[in-house]
């Protein structure tokens, strides 16, 4: 009822502009790869990625998009049939898919405000069974009551669904207003399903619950301001988790927030720093948590696509344990030619989880060699594209990653775990006149 509510505050909003937009006024028509009647509004909608997070304004974001009346549409949608193979005692293999579509409508409001609706979804919790892919040294959430270790949860059949309201202050000034049942705080950079630099690699990264596992959050509200080259955002969500549940909307209060600061140095360029509270978000872990994140991610157009690159730190505290966590991720997509990617993935993470699901253990280890086990996982990897579909790209890859360990959980995971995945890839694009 509560989110009822907020989205009929901002439909009523969005009304009381629009009748003001009477025959008289200004009106822009733009045709940009079948778009139609945009503005400022509509252009700066166009660039955001998931929630409010964007990647560089640069990079050209892999989409169809058309137009149904006044109303602008995009169409994205990325999915991988991958076979994951992994070595050592708690190594796993496995053929699953990972995917997501999403979709957003787009309505400009007088001559410079635009409204848009989104929609993101996921075929995961069909295509990913027993609630996990394999993924060596992963951690958070749970399966069948059991916190996830060398593992993967799926995402949640609606990722997203939301919906922005902007407005145009001043020519340099935009106030961006942002509601989604489920969707993305302003915390950390942009999530790995929609990140430039992440496109070709089918897994998480095992850095993903310290940098941007917020990106499928319940009741999220933000306010967002841009000025130039920055933008600062406040959000408010409800913070823990999502469920096991993995096929509805999962509500609750608005009791945690963040706040996020961009700046945008060319179109090539986006940088953050954010800050966030997140009340119990770990259903079987004590405490609160509170994130900071900073990262900078780079694209440069190139004959054969994009160079894509992140640089991405989080740090995890938690209120129960007063305990701190780093991680750091390097990641980078290279167009070698049109039809040749390289991908790579550096990751440094603190692992204080690696044996929640076994508790004894967990507490022995605690007790001889500390809390915290530092890991590093480095993948390398390699994508060739062949043309099946007009309006979708195409191709077949695979990845190989190594890790390094401490030496006081080798009995555990041997002494040079490898992983590795086979892929199929397809991902929505502009057909190709």
């Amino acid at each position: 009822m509560r989110s009822l509510g907020l989205l009929a505050v901002v439909l009523f909003l969005v009304r009381s502009v629009a009748a003001q937009d009477g025959p008289g006024a200004a009106q822009i028509q733009v045709s940009h790869s079948g778009m139609v009647d945009m503005n400022a509004g509509s252009m700066f909608l166009m660039g955001l990625s998931s929630g409010t997070a964007v990647n560089p304004p640069g990079w050209p974001m892999p989409m169809i998009m058309t137009h149904f009346g006044n109303w602008n549409t995009m169409f994205m949608g990325l999915g991988f049939l991958s076979d994951i193979q992994q070595s050592g005692p708690r190594g796993g293999d496995k053929l699953y898919s990972t995917n997501w579509f999403m979709t957003a409508a787009e309505h400009r409001v007088g001559t410079s405000d635009a409204f848009e609706a989104e929609l993101m979804l996921s075929l995961e919790p069909a295509t990913i069974t027993d609630r996990r892919y394999p993924l060596l040294f992963q951690t958070g959430e749970t399966a069948y009551g059991i916190p996830l270790t060398d593992a993967q949860h799926p995402h949640n059949f609606i990722m997203a669904l939301g919906f922005h309201y902007v407005h145009q202050i001043a020519e340099d000034v935009t106030l961006d207003l942002y509601f989604a049942p489920v969707g993305d705080p302003a915390l950390g950079p942009a999530a790995y399903p929609h990140r430039a630099s992440a496109m070709e690699l089918p897994e998480a990264p095992i850095s993903h619950h310290w940098q941007d596992s917020t990106h499928v959050s319940d009741d999220v509200v933000t306010a967002g301001l841009q000025y130039s080259k920055f933008k600062l955002e406040a959000s408010g969500f409800y913070g823990s988790e999502p469920g096991e549940n993995r096929w509805i909307i999962q509500q609750g209060p608005i009791n945690s927030w963040s706040g996020r600061l961009w700046f945008f140095p060319t179109k090539y360029w986006a940088t953050q720093v954010s800050f966030g509270r997140l009340a119990h978000p770990e259903a079987l872990e004590p405490g609160d948590q509170t994130r900071v994140t900073a990262s900078a991610e780079y694209t440069r157009p190139m004959p054969g696509g994009s160079w894509a690159s992140t640089l991405s730190w989080g740090r995890v505290h938690n209120t129960a344990t007063l305990r701190n966590s780093n991680s750091y991720l390097v990641e980078s997509e290279l167009p070698v030619t049109r039809r040749n990617l390289i991908t790579g993935r550096f990751e440094l993470v603190d692992k204080d989880d690696l044996f929640a699901d076994n508790l004894d253990l967990q507490q022995q280890l605690d007790v001889l060699y500390g809390s915290t086990f530092r890991i590093g996982a480095y993948t390398l990897g390699y994508t060739r594209d062949f043309d099946l579909f007009r309006a979708a790209e195409t191709g077949a890859g695979f990845n190989f990653s190594t890790y390094s360990l401490p030496d006081a959980i080798k009995p555990y995971y041997g002494n040079r775990p490898i992983g590795g995945n086979i892929f199929l890839r397809i991902r929505l694009r502009r057909p190709e006149h």
